[in-house]
């Protein structure tokens, strides 16, 4: 299932991004609140907190390590996006001083 809104904000914000934008387009065009999509990765065996999620749509962070990018790989179906969509967003890692 992808997720469509009437003037395409989330497909072209999955085309173009940034990220975070991408991502706020996505939870706001599934109708889900931040509580249930936790709630619906956990189903899937994928834990992660309800401040990760905010940081992520905030632009505060965003999924680095192995098992936040396994846990954006769950949140895309979750989502109801095309698989990839938003993990190639993320463009090459950030250095880490």
């Amino acid at each position: 299932m992808t997720v469509r809104t009437e003037n395409g904000e989330v497909r072209l914000l999955l085309e173009t991004g940034p990220f975070a934008a991408a991502l706020r387009a996505a939870i706001r065009a599934r109708g889900l609140g931040l509580e249930r999509i936790r709630y619906r990765l956990l189903e899937r065996g994928v834990p992660v907190s309800l401040a990760t999620l905010s940081y992520w749509q905030s632009g505060r962070c965003r999924p680095e390590r192995p098992g936040s990018l396994a846990a954006l790989t769950a949140l895309e179906d979750v989502l109801g996006v095309p698989p990839g969509s938003l993990t190639r967003l993320l463009g090459p890692p950030r250095r880490r001083t």
